[in-house]
């Protein structure tokens, strides 16, 4: 999956990441580590962007449609071919993660997952995907925290490799 992202980024496609509850809230997390950590001080940008995190948007959709929908139909209006789908689902079967997922494939994106036990439906619909194969929803939760991050280290070390200009760390003041 780091070359999937990798490749996004080489190719200045957008990477989506979306999830529901704890994996919502894992989406906004690796989305901000990609958009903000991979920055080496080069002008090129990591595009990435957490679906979960449009909340008026989703609820919208899922009161006035589907809650089925609340990611599909952001991926209708923003993806294009050649961008990432990266869905996270611990069970691999939320009926709107897979819609999500269906409408990327249709749109002509790249599709990737994070899933647990033994990969749900979601496994089917992934170009590449990560199984935590486990049978406890903390410990799969738990463990996709650990892949995105190491997911994160190695994207920023080969576009670190990439560039040259050699990412710093970042001053903090008091």
């Amino acid at each position: 999956m780091t070359r999937v992202l990798v490749g996004a980024y080489e190719r200045d496609r957008t990477v989506f990441i979306f999830g529901n509850g704890g994996s919502a809230a894992l989406a906004s997390h690796f989305a901000c580590d990609l958009g903000k950590g991979t920055v080496n001080g080069s002008s090129k940008r990591f595009r990435v962007m957490a679906l979960t995190d449009n909340v008026p948007l989703m609820t919208a959709w899922a009161n006035d449609s589907h809650y089925e929908d609340i990611f599909a139909e952001q991926l209708a209006n923003l993806a294009v071919p050649g961008d990432v789908a990266l869905a996270i689902s611990a069970s691999g079967n939320s009926p709107n993660v897979l819609k999500a997922l269906e409408t990327a494939r249709g749109s002509g994106c790249i599709t990737a997952g994070l899933t647990g036990f033994s990969g749900g439906r979601m496994r089917a619909l992934c170009d590449s995907c990560i199984i935590v194969p486990a049978d406890n929803m903390q410990i799969i939760e738990d463990l996709h925290l650990c892949v995105a991050h190491s997911l994160f280290t190695c994207v920023r070390a080969s576009i670190a490799q990439q560039s040259p200009v050699r990412p710093t760390l970042v001053s903090r003041t008091a």
